[in-house]
């Protein structure tokens, strides 16, 4: 996937994918360029296409990656908006950050990767795998001194996972209770126009 600041796709897109760029949103809370404050009202297929990247971006994921998605939600029978996100809510990257094992998505991709998370007593290293309820997900023993787990076994005050997630915090343990509803889903995104996106 091709590398831009996250301070200007943050800006591009609307929505602020770290704590950085939000601070950076709020002094400068227009598109980047030279025409960022002025810019034309953006056509129909443009509001689709920047719900779409919306979307992307905040799971981190390549395009492929979202079409493949689109695809299975589009076979369920429920609202394809809806399945589409529950879907990816339930990635492994996904799950360590709504828990608190990591700040970011691009965080909690990189813990992944580098091998510091189990599923259900094994250890998974791909971000896409898809955790299913009642799966338990762990901190490898090895992991658990390092200042990430750390912060995140001490917690923010104020600041719990959502609702289908249980965090043992002081074991840094968590589980999956269930699938989550499309209310409980702290995603930015007008699905309805992602879907528009993919059907048209």
């Amino acid at each position: 996937m091709a590398k831009r600041p996250v301070t200007k796709l943050s800006r591009s897109l609307g929505i602020p994918l770290t704590e950085k760029a939000a601070r950076i949103m709020e002094k400068k809370p227009y598109r980047p360029g030279q025409h960022g404050r002025n810019r034309k009202k953006p056509s129909e297929y443009a509001d689709r296409l920047l719900e779409k990247q919306r979307l992307r971006f905040q799971y981190n994921i390549t395009e492929s990656q979202l079409r493949r998605a689109f695809d299975k939600a589009h076979k369920r029978p429920g609202k394809t908006g809806d399945e589409l996100i529950i879907d990816l809510e339930t990635r492994l990257d996904a799950v360590v950050l709504r828990s608190g094992l990591a700040k970011t998505i691009y965080q909690a991709r990189q813990t992944v990767v580098h091998r510091h998370i189990y599923v259900n007593g094994s250890r998974v290293d791909k971000p896409s795998f898809r955790v299913t309820p009642g799966d338990v997900i762990s901190v490898s023993p090895k992991s658990k001194s390092m200042p990430q787990f750390v912060v995140a076994c001490e917690g923010i005050e104020g600041i719990e996972p959502p609702a289908y997630i249980e965090l043992h915090r002081e074991h840094l343990l968590v589980r999956l209770k269930g699938l989550p509803l499309r209310s409980e889903i702290p995603v930015i995104c007008d699905e309805q126009l992602v879907v528009e996106y993919y059907a048209r």
